[in-house]
């Protein structure tokens, strides 16, 4: 399989927090890293209960999956920072907003958008459990599957529209996180029933939200309700013909989307 790093630090200037989605580690941020360590700072933790990150203590919430984050920024010396997240990182971003811990935030895909009650979030819930054995299984065979354009375009197909600029590299440790997030199925169902909203009031810095119109995760705009009505003012950047995961897709569209947001 592979070793798992618990964060990377690497760059100069502004502090940025960079903070993967579900079942991925620090590594899926790999295609835009060294263009933003020209102009930042940038720390990029794995989540707790992900493959490398730390554990917590107790039973596993959304409350506690951010304030181990928090910590893990206290740790590393950030107070506050510009902060990107994806999926699952873009709720604990957004969660950090709320903190006071953000000069800006841009959240790509951001989960915990579902409307009360809609049933896509259990649906969601499914595809994880029902994907993670799959995953375990292929990335057994890992090389073979990175080897060709067309395996990667099939192990990439729920996060990326474009899977041929990815390179075999980022793929593999793609897989290899996925497979090695063992609290994959357990945090699904802790997804299932957990409370996601919070007062999105409390967010007072900048805030970008990104959504790509072909996310086959969390589906635009259905999966984005939440946000469209409690954050009406943020700055709202569809991105027509994009999937899950904006920085694997258009990556040098992604870094001008932080450097410029950031810079405003």
């Amino acid at each position: 399989m592979s070793e798992f790093t618990a964060s990377y630090r690497g760059g100069s200037g502004d502090p940025l927090v960079l903070v993967h989605g579900f079942t991925a580690t620090w590594e899926i941020w790999e295609p835009i890293i060294a263009p933003l360590e020209e102009r930042f700072d940038v720390f990029i933790p794995t989540l707790p209960l992900h493959a490398g990150g730390p554990a917590i203590d107790g039973e596993p919430s959304v409350d506690l999956l951010t304030e181990k984050t928090e910590q893990l920024l206290d740790e590393a010396g950030i107070e506050t920072a510009h902060i990107v997240g994806n999926s699952l990182g873009g709720y604990a971003a957004l969660r950090l907003a709320a903190n006071g811990r953000a000069r800006t935030v841009n959240a790509l895909a951001p989960a915990g958008g579902w409307a009360a009650g809609d049933p896509l979030l259990g649906e969601t819930m499914d595809f994880f459990q029902q994907m993670q054995p799959m995953i375990v299984a292929a990335a057994e065979n890992v090389d073979d599957v990175v080897a060709s354009p067309e395996g990667r375009a099939v192990a990439l197909q729920f996060l990326t529209e474009h899977p041929e600029v990815v390179s075999a590299e980022t793929t593999k440790k793609i897989m290899l996180g996925a497979a090695g997030c063992t609290e994959a199925v357990a945090l699904a169902e802790m997804g299932r029933t957990a409370e996601w909203a919070f007062d999105l009031d409390a967010i007072e810095c900048p805030t970008r939200i990104v959504w790509g119109t072909e996310d086959k995760v969390l589906a635009w705009p259905t999966a984005a309700a939440r946000y469209r009505e409690g954050l009406p003012d943020a700055d709202w950047v569809i991105l027509e013909g994009i999937g899950h995961c904006p920085m694997l897709d258009v990556p040098d569209e992604t870094v001008k989307l932080i450097v410029d947001f950031a810079r405003d």
